[in-house]
């Protein structure tokens, strides 16, 4: 048997299922549990190599998770934003989180890289390369200080929102059908935000940014634009997937886009419960590489914080995938690029090395 294509994504939100059972974090890290989407065993078989690691501090809801799946299954639908956290509340949160990420460090079995050459490094050492990310950058806080202590610890992506409003700009709500033009731009500080990660070479991601939020960061930033877990809004109408216009704007900053797997944000009538087969996924893949070109497009799962295609299940069957991209007529060297080489040299353009 051939080894899996090795894959290194662009989302995952791992660290919240430790957060959330930590008296078993070895178990869920080291065991196939058939619990979530990701543990090592699972890694191993699927040829997952890496990527990024969110620090992700929920929201408190409204509603239970299951009438928020009932929602996401029967579109139409429009929920509102959540309320602003404060840094007091997301940063005991956030370090938790990042706790979780250093002790997996000191299992062995992953490297929290800084750069593409460790990320290199990790891949041939056979370790799970992990880049900290920040999704909503509610524990930093708006004086920024923060930001260079973050940085020190590892930070090397961040988005400046979740869906939900911060200091720093505005998110997208959760919406179908929808325009991703849903509110106010970036604030003066989230302004401040985008040139200070220039400076200190953090990836800036527009996952969950609303449009006009996107385009200040566009107008702003010398960084390739980047939405590490995104999909064509023109196959799926969900506020959270990029029109055309934007898919253009990333292309032209040489930036990148990681597919999300999440259903709702694939299927066209925008149904969160699945559906069989790959069409869905391959018609995103075709129209961002129509959009973008095959050298901006790769994998941003969103493993552990969504539901994915029964086809794919977890990490383990990201051999299936790359099977249904061969079957439908994609050759070894764009699968390559699409799995990890795309990733790769999106980084080093925007870390410089």
């Amino acid at each position: 048997m051939t080894d899996p294509v090795a894959v290194f994504d662009g989302h995952n939100d791992f660290l919240l299922r430790l957060l959330r059972d930590p008296d078993n974090r070895e178990t869920t890290w080291t065991s196939d549990t058939g619990q979530g989407h990701l543990d090592l065993p699972r890694m191993r078989a699927g040829g997952f190599a890496g990527g990024f690691f969110a620090v992700y501090v929920s929201s408190p809801v409204a509603h239970d998770d299951a009438e928020f799946d009932r929602i996401m299954k029967n579109p139409p639908y429009a929920l509102p934003l959540p309320d602003p956290i404060g840094q007091d509340q997301a940063l005991p949160v956030a370090m938790a989180m990042v706790g979780h990420l250093m002790w997996m460090e000191r299992t062995g079995h992953l490297s929290i890289c800084r750069s593409t050459a460790d990320i290199r490094a990790a891949m041939a050492a056979g370790r799970i390369a992990a880049v900290l990310h920040m999704e909503g950058a509610e524990a930093i806080g708006p004086d920024l200080d923060a930001l260079h202590v973050w940085h020190a610890a590892g930070l090397r992506s961040l988005g400046p929102v979740w869906s939900r409003p911060t200091v720093f700009g505005h998110g997208v709500p959760f919406a179908f059908p929808s325009s991703p033009d849903t509110g106010d731009g970036l604030t003066d500080r989230g302004k401040d935000l985008v040139r200070e990660c220039n400076a200190l070479k953090i990836m800036i991601d527009l996952s969950h940014l609303n449009e006009k939020g996107f385009d200040d960061v566009a107008a702003i930033s010398d960084a390739p634009l980047v939405a590490t877990h995104s999909n064509a809004h023109a196959i799926c109408p969900s506020s959270r997937n990029l029109t055309d216009r934007q898919l253009a704007m990333i292309r032209d900053s040489d930036g990148m886009v990681g597919l999300n797997f999440a259903v709702g944000f694939l299927d066209p009538e925008g149904r969160g419960d699945g559906f069989d087969g790959w069409d869905p996924i391959l018609r995103h893949f075709d129209h961002l590489i129509e959009q973008l070109g095959e050298d901006r497009v790769g994998l941003g799962s969103d493993f552990d914080g969504a539901t994915v295609p029964v086809a794919l299940q977890d990490a383990a069957g990201l051999p299936r995938l790359i099977a249904a991209l061969r079957a439908h007529g994609y050759d070894a060297a764009l699968i390559e690029k699409l799995a990890h080489r795309n990733w790769l040299a999106l980084l080093e353009r925007s870390w410089g090395g």
